[in-house]
């Protein structure tokens, strides 16, 4: 294979490595984050929050979130979802958001930063999909975080992405020993 092509390939599959890489967003280290300079926190809201197009908000994440606010971070959802679910869920939970994201083009990470007057070495992208939150994430130069997603339900689009995300985690497994937060658990089984 031409070295140039090599180098090419590996520069990709860098664009789809997180930061981190975290069971759930309740392991999320606050005091690091923001020992760090972080302090506007960005979620995916499907399988990242709750559940696939999960209506509630269960008192756990309501907690964790007012855990985040006191630590001093903003927190928005940013979401490919449509409008009027993210906008119920985000008024729920008492947070801002950003729906219909087109994630991972770079224009609602940047609206958001724009929202909260923050820069990317500030902000944190969460989500549970590398070709969406991730690779959204690091072309928008935010530090970024992939969980687990919560469930297996997902729509159908996001079932063919994990397919691709499955070689993905592989290579990087392979060039950057990058693995799973679960020991013996597949990434989406």
């Amino acid at each position: 294979m031409n070295s140039v092509l090599i180098k090419e390939v590996f520069l990709l599959l860098e664009s789809f490595k997180p930061d981190e890489w975290i069971s759930s967003v309740y392991e999320l280290n606050l005091d690091k984050l923001r020992k760090n300079g972080r302090r506007l926190l960005l979620f995916d809201l499907d399988n990242t929050l709750v559940p696939w197009n999960h209506p509630d908000l269960p008192e756990p994440l309501m907690q964790w979130l007012e855990l985040a606010r006191k630590h001093g971070f903003e927190i928005c959802i940013l979401s490919n979802n449509s409008g009027p679910r993210v906008r119920e869920f985000a008024k729920r939970a008492g947070v801002a958001y950003i729906a219909d994201a087109g994630k991972p083009q770079t224009a609602a990470y940047y609206e958001a930063m724009n929202k909260f007057s923050a820069s990317p070495e500030e902000t944190v992208m969460v989500g549970d999909q590398l070709l969406t939150d991730i690779h959204g994430g690091r072309k928008a130069g935010v530090y970024t975080v992939l969980v687990l997603p919560i469930a297996k339900s997902e729509w159908w689009g996001t079932r063919i992405n994990r397919q691709v995300e499955k070689l993905i985690l592989y290579m990087l497994h392979r060039k950057f020993r990058f693995s799973s937060p679960v020991q013996k658990k597949e990434f989406h089984e």
